[in-house]
């Protein structure tokens, strides 16, 4: 699957993963060493991360249930939080790729197969 900003016609994530159940949403990144540009993991659902464990930074895309970005935490450095009250899931991609994507506040995303 790969993920796309519809708003702005660019790739944001060339493999997006899925952390769905509770087990995978328990552990979303931890252990992992890096996440590797082009690739994100979307986590529902969810309104609030942690990077306590991880060894790098994170974006974080807070979004509504209708796919828009409600909220960016950019470059979550390790051992930090962020949250968003009212967001129905989180995408969480290498730090730097909403800026490098231009992706914003109020864009439509969508998942492609």
């Amino acid at each position: 699957m790969e993920l796309w900003n519809a708003t702005r016609q660019i790739q944001v994530a060339s493999r997006l993963r899925l952390a769905v159940t509770f087990f995978r949403r328990l552990k979303g990144l931890l252990g992992t060493k890096c996440l590797p540009e082009g690739e994100a993991l979307l986590i529902r659902p969810c309104w609030s991360i942690h990077t306590i464990g991880m060894k790098y930074p994170i974006d974080v895309l807070f979004m509504t249930s209708d796919d828009r970005v409600l909220k960016i935490a950019a470059s979550v450095p390790p051992g930090r939080s962020a949250a968003m009250r009212g967001s129905s899931y989180v995408l969480e991609l290498p730090a730097g790729a909403a800026l490098k994507t231009g992706t914003a506040v109020g864009d439509q995303l969508s998942i492609r197969e």
